[in-house]
């Protein structure tokens, strides 16, 4: 198994070059790359510490084709969260063929500034001074303070307002035509050809991102044991031996009522974004704790997506045998209308149980893209009618529509009771293999 992306964005091909947009906290980074990309992709809002994932989106200028690396703020002496952020920016600077690092120009040069700066210098990456925040012609004049940096002449901009940033992708541009790129560096833009599209999704801090780590191979998303930690989706694409998968690790979706910042409602907006563009969700619970309405909410939502759906409870090295009992007959109580979904036991941190993953999700993909013909359908129907009849019904022929997920469309003569659906529905899935995905039927009363 090989993460395809390593310390990059999800798409590769060689020659085409990453920006990292790097600074301390609160000057203006994720505004200033979504002014950029001119869409609202990263979080903003006007306080330290909402971007903590490496965030990689593909922009162009002037016919020139780059990606660009939002991250978390650089902080040389903070607590152990403030270090892996840290850390996921000093990648960037360390992977990036340019880095533009966002000074706030209202304020002047901090001793983070400097120390952010002596990172990048250690570093050897090319670098422009982004000095935000310069808003009018009068707040030009203290951006020359920042050259002080060591690090060429600062470039005026206002994140905010537009102002400068067409000069600023100008210097950008001509900057990275002058780069002799590297194929160890080079991120591409291409979207490559994946199997399937895997999200993550879960309740927050219930291990999703260190299951999603232990997946994809590296450290990608930042692993604390505090709540919410993982504000925006997460891409990294893996060859597997069921072929090349991208995996999206969410931010952790809580109920609606529950969601107090504006920041942690744009991260679930995402996560359910990401939800419906996947096409297989592992839905991550804490097997230590009590399998909550939350859990069953999150299932409900992925379920009528109408993706499969794998089961993993997380942290089973910690459950005790009672425990393990216990959690065994919740999930079967409290989770079964998605009945047909597998359930593996894992310990995402240690890697107990990890190696039955792939084998779930091939089993989940292949259900997920059956096509099953018609003869071989209206043949099942009719051994299924022949052993269990419908009172005052028919089945009078069957034909599946679409995949993704399979979609069965039953002619009938009256319609069908909801529990004889339901035995139809689950004779199919074991007649067809069809346990980890959803299965959709359509009635229609013949001459409708």
């Amino acid at each position: 198994m090989t993460a395809v992306t390593g310390e990059r964005g999800p798409n590769v091909r060689v020659g085409t070059p990453a920006v990292a947009v790097v600074g301390r906290p609160n000057v203006g980074k994720s505004t200033l790359v979504n002014r950029i990309v001119g869409r609202r992709v990263a979080i903003v809002e006007e306080r330290p510490g909402v971007t903590r994932d490496r965030i990689e989106l593909r922009t162009s200028w002037a016919g020139s084709d780059f990606v660009l690396v939002d991250t978390g703020g650089v902080v040389e002496r903070g607590d152990e969260l403030d270090t892996a952020v840290t850390e996921q920016a000093q990648r960037a600077i360390a992977r990036a063929d340019l880095v533009l690092l966002v000074v706030d120009a209202s304020v002047g040069v901090t001793d983070e500034d400097e120390a952010v700066a002596g990172v990048i210098r250690r570093a050897k990456t090319p670098t422009i001074v982004v000095a935000n925040k310069v808003d009018s012609k009068n707040d030009e004049l203290g951006i020359w303070d920042l050259a002080r940096l060591g690090l060429g002449e600062p470039a005026g901009v206002s994140a905010l307002h537009g102002r400068g940033v067409g000069d600023l992708l100008d210097r950008v541009v001509a900057g990275l035509e002058d780069l002799s790129l590297d194929e160890d560096r080079a991120v591409a833009i291409d979207e490559p050809d994946v199997s399937a599209s895997v999200a993550v999704v879960g309740r927050p801090n219930v291990g999703k991102s260190t299951l999603f780590n232990r997946l994809v191979g590296e450290e990608r998303s930042i692993v604390h044991d505090v709540a919410g930690t993982t504000r925006d989706t997460i891409d990294t694409i893996v060859d597997t031996d069921v072929g090349r998968i991208r995996f999206v690790d969410t931010a952790g979706v809580r109920r609606k009522s529950q969601i107090d910042e504006s920041t942690e409602y744009y991260s679930f907006v995402r996560s359910l974004a990401a939800i419906d563009r996947s096409d297989v969700a592992l839905l991550v619970l804490d097997a230590t704790e009590p399998v909550s309405q939350q859990d069953q909410r999150l299932a409900e939502r992925v379920d009528a997506a109408g993706s499969p759906i794998v089961v993993v409870l997380n942290k089973w090295d910690l459950c005790s045998t009672e425990r393990r009992l216990e959690v065994a007959r919740e999930v079967e109580d409290r989770l079964s209308f998605i009945a047909w979904a597998p359930v593996l036991r894992v310990s995402a941190k240690t890697g107990l149980g990890a190696n039955r993953v792939f084998p779930a999700l091939r089993s989940a993909i292949d259900a997920y893209h059956r096509r099953i013909s018609t003869a071989e359908l209206n043949s099942a129907i009719r051994a299924i009618q022949t052993a269990h009849a419908a009172p005052g019904a028919r089945i009078l022929y069957a034909v599946q529509g679409a995949i993704d997920p399979p979609t069965i469309t039953l002619f009938v003569n009256h319609r069908l009771a909801p529990s004889y659906l339901r035995y139809i529905e689950r004779s199919l899935r074991e007649r067809f293999e069809l346990g980890p995905t959803a299965l959709k039927l359509r009635v229609r009363l013949r001459g409708s």
